[in-house]
């Protein structure tokens, strides 16, 4: 994959729809990835934060927040930070979005 900074490409914006996550696997890592209706791309670990786990990219995005799917925890997708009630974190990823292309930067590989 094409490198950019520290950055690798992940696919062109078009191929991520707003308010959907998909999800993509780079060097380990299944990452999800979200664009708002504004336009913005964040990306997180797809694994819940939540002690039984599962995955996040099926979850619903509203404003800056994503709604996990299986618990329904409020999750910053700037921060990966677990709104209150709820506590917890979820690893979060910089994006770089360079005129259609996505780029995002994790850890050159995931930890066993």
């Amino acid at each position: 994959m094409k490198e950019l900074e520290g950055f690798c490409l992940i696919g062109a914006l078009e191929q991520f729809l707003p308010q959907i996550g998909r999800t993509v696997n780079w060097n380990g890592w299944e990452i999800a990835v979200f664009r708002t209706s504004s336009g913005e791309v964040y990306a997180l670990e797809n694994r819940s934060p939540h002690p039984k786990g599962g995955p996040l990219a099926e979850g619903m995005v509203s404003g800056r927040f994503l709604f996990e799917p299986l618990h329904d925890w409020k999750i910053d997708l700037r921060t990966g930070l677990v709104q209150l009630p709820d506590q917890g974190q979820v690893r979060s990823f910089p994006v770089k979005v360079e005129g259609d292309q996505v780029y995002v930067a994790a850890p050159a590989a995931h930890p066993a």
